[in-house]
């Protein structure tokens, strides 16, 4: 089967702090996204289980483009709402830095799951109901097909960073006062 795509729109659920970190949720539990499917409880277990025996990961790519990886998810995991993922937007890549900015601006509002298809039915109303998908990606784009899940991006405060660099110039100070 081809790779599938799943939106989801971020909202106050997922954060954006430091300027590159995020977290929230990619996928939610027992919504009917815009193209009639339902993700079911469980459905990335066995994928997420795989990935982690085999000491793999989750790509995080910039609109589901394979050749512009933009982060690392450092968790992704079930919990009883949906698909939990937490990550850095890695800002030394033009491509992150852009969408750490486009986030905090409020302009992008999107993740969306890239994945395969294992196990699905339909229900009477003719949706689909995916028990088991193998998750590929978490990317973060324009336009969420699951507008349920929603991210409050939160930039860094520029004078919380300048307090932040202070204590850091402090402490290296400190340690080179010790040294001598």
């Amino acid at each position: 089967m081809d790779l599938e795509h799943k939106f989801c729109q971020l909202g106050s659920d997922v954060t954006v702090t430091d300027g590159a970190l995020i977290e929230g949720y990619a996928s939610l539990f027992g919504k009917t996204d815009q193209g009639g499917d339902v993700v079911q409880k469980g459905a990335y277990g066995a994928s997420l289980s795989k990935i982690n025996a085999k000491g793999g990961n989750i790509k995080m790519l910039w609109q589901h483009d394979p050749a512009q990886p933009i982060g690392i998810w450092d968790e992704v995991r079930e919990d009883s709402k949906g698909l939990w993922v937490k990550g850095r937007i890695l800002t030394d890549v033009e491509k992150g830095r852009e969408a750490a900015a486009l986030i905090n601006a409020g302009a992008i509002d999107g993740l969306s799951i890239g994945y395969r298809t294992v196990k699905a039915t339909k229900n009477d109303k003719g949706n689909r109901l995916l028990s088991e998908l193998e998750l590929w990606e978490v990317s973060l784009v324009t336009f969420p097909m699951l507008p349920d899940a929603r991210v409050d991006a939160k930039g860094v405060d520029p004078e919380v960073e300048t307090m932040r660099d202070l204590a850091a110039a402090f402490e290296n100070a400190r340690s080179l006062l010790a040294i001598r």
